[in-house]
């Protein structure tokens, strides 16, 4: 069934973007739990999110539902994975293709096939390696959007108007070369952006843009500024429901957020 063909009374004007990152088998950590997602766990909570109807929808979708050209179903969430970690695909794309659920991607063009090191060495951790250019090309090809995640990883909000300019149009540029397609999604590195950030995705010509706010997202939000749930190696079926359904008041970060892009076009 299309968002168009939802009944009325399943609607609600709530998305909840939950962020990933890498999926697989990792042992026990204490530091940067968000960085990981056991592969059962995974698989576990996609099986949740069959069972209990939420609509995974892709990001072009979840757009107009939030823009209300589309309507929004009651359970709507929308799957995120930053940095493209090459170990995407054989912990993660399995089961999402399992279940027919979309989801997005985030590549950074200047790290394409090389080893994540800027979190630093994690004793007992290889550095794991990120999508090259033809790996990206197969995950468009497996149905995956592909969106950018910057040129070099950097915190936008520490840089210039200028380099951030830099770090947007030039990671679509290059991603759009390699994919030979519109890349229309944007992901803030470290969920580090400010006002400068939000107008150089616009005249970049990003669509959307997903930060760390935490929160559901709404049509309170801005498309280029848009917040999400982070998932947790920590994270159990019960807490992953929570953070599903909990309709908490929103954090003063993002209120605040939502104020100050209030103004801005959109």
């Amino acid at each position: 069934m299309s968002p168009a063909e939802t009944p009325e009374k399943d609607m609600d004007p709530r998305i909840s973007i939950l962020m990933y990152h890498q999926v697989g088998r990792f042992p026990p950590m204490r530091a940067h739990r968000a960085n990981y997602c056991d592969a059962g766990r995974f698989a576990a909570q996609m099986a949740l999110l069959a069972r209990l109807g939420w609509r995974v929808l892709d990001l072009d979708t979840a757009l107009a539902c939030l823009a209300g050209t589309a309507p929004t179903p009651r359970r709507a969430v929308v799957l995120t994975f930053d940095d493209a970690y090459d170990n995407f695909f054989d912990h993660a794309l399995p089961v999402l293709q399992g279940h027919g659920f979309p989801a997005t991607v985030y590549a950074i063009s200047g790290w394409l096939g090389r080893a994540m090191t800027w979190a630093g060495d994690e004793p007992g951790r290889p550095a794991p390696a990120l999508m090259s250019a033809a790996r990206l090309r197969e995950l468009r090809a497996a149905g995956i959007t592909v969106g950018s995640h910057s040129v070099s990883h950097a915190k936008l909000a520490e840089l210039s108007p200028e380099r951030q300019r830099l770090e947007l149009i030039n990671s679509k540029a290059a991603l759009e070369d390699v994919l030979g397609e519109p890349v229309r999604h944007l992901c803030y590195p470290f969920g580090s952006f400010d006002l400068e950030s939000v107008r150089a995705a616009a005249a970049a010509g990003y669509l959307s843009a997903t930060t760390c706010l935490r929160g559901a997202a709404t049509a309170a939000d801005h498309p280029l500024a848009l917040p999400r749930k982070a998932i947790s190696y920590g994270d159990n079926l019960l807490g992953y429901w929570w953070k599903l359904a909990m309709k908490d008041a929103p954090k003063p970060a993002l209120v605040q957020w939502r104020q100050r892009l209030a103004q801005e076009p959109r």
